[in-house]
């Protein structure tokens, strides 16, 4: 079900509570169409990564190669920020006056643990993996945070494509009473002259709506992307225990609201039904909480994966645990 899923869509995001797997269950899905012939990415937005640990080796915020198919990276939302903050002060200081670089380099400075800059920053770095990811591979898949973080960052696109819309808007609303003023102070012997040239104020005004457009344009497009059923799917990773299941109700439907297709839920290390009467019981309990699950979320597909005796750690495990997606 799940590879089944993988293998028709170019975006897979696996979110769910933080504990349930979700880092194991998309390396997994991962490494899969890796070596069915796709060209895969697999990318952690989870500040806490576990990518490395899971593959046993290091991995960073550039694409390390795992096999022939299946590339790998952590998004650091720290360096994320960094580089964001680094370029946002760049354009600033282009538009605006030497006299005023250092009254910017202190608002940057505050600005940066502002409540949401990490989420914005982290979004489109997210949009430039899209962007250029999709252009070298089949299928891009994402290990998300934890489920209120995910849900967020899910909302974002949206939310980010209509303040820059407004603030385009209102770019082009002042910039329009801008120039009806010049008008009113021009002398009519002096249009001839200006007629075809822009003046500093105009290009910089121009500058500004330009960098504004391209950060629309890179929110719209990632929004379009995930709102894209036949492109997009989320899957939701869960224990077959009372919070996570609670979690997942609620996460399918912030989901719902911001336009992102749930197609799979996929309930991981499921106690066995066969054993002493510890399991058996552990089973039975289990199945209660999933029958809330059944009541709540019937129409989306489901796929339970047995509880593991050992760790899942590198790539030969890996292997052995993907034979249980088919």
């Amino acid at each position: 079900m799940l590879l089944d899923l993988a293998s028709n869509r170019s975006l897979l995001f696996f979110g769910g509570k933080g504990g349930v797997g979700k880092t194991t269950v998309s390396a997994a899905t991962a490494l899969a169409r890796a070596n069915a012939g796709s060209r895969v990415l697999l990318v952690s937005t989870d500040p806490a990564h576990n990518l490395g640990h899971l593959f046993d080796r290091k991995i960073g915020s550039k694409p390390v190669k795992i096999t022939a198919g299946l590339d790998v990276l952590e998004l650091d939302p720290e360096e994320t920020v960094d580089l964001h903050m680094k370029d946002v002060t760049r354009a600033l200081h282009q538009l605006m006056p030497v006299s005023q670089h250092g009254e910017i380099d202190k608002h940057m400075r505050l600005s940066r643990d502002a409540p949401g800059m990490q989420e914005a920053a982290i979004l489109e770095r997210i949009a430039e993996v899209v962007e250029t990811g999709l252009q070298d591979h089949d299928l891009i898949v994402f290990d998300t945070a934890p489920s209120g973080h995910t849900a967020r960052l899910m909302a974002l696109p949206e939310m980010m494509s209509a303040w820059t819309e407004g603030l385009i808007k209102r770019r082009e609303k002042a910039d329009r009473f801008a120039d009806f003023v010049r008008e009113l102070g021009t002398d009519s012997s002096m249009s001839d002259k200006t007629i075809g040239s822009d003046s500093p104020q105009q290009e910089k005004e121009s500058r500004i709506r330009q960098i504004l457009n391209r950060r629309r344009l890179k929110f719209v497009g990632l929004r379009d992307k995930l709102a894209d059923k036949s492109l997009t799917s989320f899957v939701i990773v869960l224990a077959a225990e009372r919070l996570p299941v609670l979690e997942t109700i609620e996460l399918h439907e912030k989901l719902q609201r911001t336009g992102i297709n749930v197609d799979c839920l996929v309930v991981n290390k499921r106690t066995p039904a066969e054993g002493a009467e510890f399991l058996r019981e552990r089973h039975a309990q289990e199945a209660e909480h999933l029958k809330l699950l059944d009541s709540k979320l019937r129409k989306v597909p489901r796929q339970e994966l047995m509880l593991y005796a050992h760790d899942v750690v590198g790539l030969q495990a890996l292997e052995a645990f993907a034979k249980n997606l088919l």
